[in-house]
């Protein structure tokens, strides 16, 4: 694992870090963090290590508003155009790419899919619906992609629990909104097999 290197976007720099495989990946794997958290986050940190061992080059964007200590989570398409910026400078050719993230960074996965080209979407914790206004759900985000989407989510999730869909599967595992401890890793190995299915590993 590497450091942390910045990256500028319109809108600040956002942070990189790159996990290598041992040999020439098989697909690059871009993961976003929660809006209150970091790529330190436990599901990230165990999907990173797995997707390592299984032949990704993973790398984890820290956005421009938690580089710059920031709590507050931007508009967006703010979001997004720092995430599109990143992309453009870590992808490289012929490399197939993956997106995905916990949370927020999933939305922004889904949102940004098409336009990178991606070839799959890996959402943890999706937040369907903000607990406290259910009638506002995310749905139409989490199928904006029209690659195979991977949907990892707590059962008891207080922001919903997204259905299957054509092209979407939604593996579930013992916990809420925070995937930690042996949920953590059963998402990991979740995330894997499913890649391993698309033949990314």
């Amino acid at each position: 694992m590497t450091g942390m290197t910045l990256v500028a976007t319109p809108h600040g720099d956002a942070g990189v870090t790159l996990d290598r495989p041992a040999g020439v990946p098989a697909a690059m794997l871009l993961l976003g963090h929660g809006a209150g958290g970091g790529i330190a986050s436990p599901d990230l940190v165990e999907v990173t290590a797995a997707a390592v061992a299984a032949g990704l080059a993973v790398v984890r964007v820290t956005q421009p508003y938690r580089v710059a200590g920031k709590k507050g989570t931007p508009r967006p398409p703010v979001l997004d155009e720092a995430w599109l910026a990143v992309a453009a400078r870590v992808r490289v050719d012929g490399l197939p790419l993956v997106v995905g993230g916990r949370s927020s960074g999933a939305r922004v996965a889904c949102r940004t899919a098409t336009a990178l080209g991606a070839v799959a979407v890996v959402a943890l914790a999706f937040p369907t619906a903000p607990p406290r206004t259910p009638e506002k759900d995310r749905l139409a985000e989490l199928a904006a992609p029209t690659v195979p989407v991977l949907v990892v989510q707590g059962e008891r999730d207080p922001f919903g629990v997204p259905p299957p869909a054509p092209g979407r599967t939604v593996h579930l595992v013992p916990a809420t909104h925070t995937l930690r401890g042996p949920a953590a890793r059963e998402a990991a190995a979740a995330v894997t097999s499913w890649l391993a299915g698309l033949g990314l590993t």
